[in-house]
């Protein structure tokens, strides 16, 4: 477990802050390379390489979790895949500023080749996939057997494949999600969420059997300075 402060994190929808890559040596920076580093220390016993962000709620900042993080696996020197898999609202293919007429939905529904619906970055060791067209049944295909097929298929040809999610407790897709990864972290807004949601969410993830190694919380303020936030990560007991 670990706390620091945190400078102010842009969560509002449209495209979200790869701090990491413009300004790798800010403290904000850091915190997502501590969330890297707790992740590895996570898989002690069984080697963590793919890992699910959700949140209870929406608003919660776990795309921007999810990105940054990947983006610091590949600062590592980690071949990194940043997937996006929330095929409801999905975002990372705003983020990197790419169209989104192939992707995760068009891979699994058409068994397209994995090469076809990669796209590398210009950041070093990092690939996106993102989630293609929104599909009229995002839940059947999350739990299809083709889906299983492609994260086994990711998941040999990356050294880490970072997932962003929908948030637990709108629709079923994260718990879902969660049975194909190594380890979920669990995200959320402090001024936005409450106890209550975090404590459903939790518990729809254990009903899933999902490996919950960490949460995060965001935008907690400290008492010494309006101003800073308190960034938080730690194994779930």
């Amino acid at each position: 477990m670990f706390g620091k402060k945190n400078k102010h994190l842009d969560y509002a929808s449209g495209p979200r802050d790869l701090i990491v890559a413009k300004e790798p040596k800010s403290p904000i920076s850091e915190q997502y390379r501590t969330i890297r580093t707790n992740i590895t220390y996570a898989g002690v016993d069984t080697q963590i390489k793919s890992v699910l962000f959700t949140s209870a709620t929406p608003s919660a900042g776990k795309s921007t979790t999810a990105a940054n993080v990947a983006i610091a696996y590949a600062q590592a020197g980690r071949k990194t895949l940043l997937l996006d898999a929330d095929l409801r609202r999905p975002t990372t293919h705003y983020t990197f500023e790419v169209n989104n007429q192939r992707g995760l939905s068009t891979a699994v529904v058409n068994e397209m080749p994995l090469e076809n619906v990669i796209r590398e970055t210009e950041i070093e060791n990092l690939d996106i996939v993102t989630s293609g067209p929104v599909p009229p049944n995002p839940s059947e295909l999350i739990a299809s057997n083709k889906m299983e097929h492609f994260f086994k298929t990711v998941s040999m040809e990356y050294d880490m494949v970072i997932v962003d999610s929908p948030p637990i407790l709108a629709v079923t897709d994260g718990q879902l999600l969660s049975k194909l990864v190594d380890g979920t972290i669990l995200v959320t807004n402090v001024e936005a969420n409450n106890r209550d949601s975090l404590t459903q969410a939790k518990d729809l993830l254990k009903k899933a059997d999902a490996n919950l190694i960490g949460t995060v919380l965001n935008n907690k303020k400290q008492k010494e300075s309006k101003d800073s936030y308190y960034y938080y990560y730690g194994a779930e007991k």
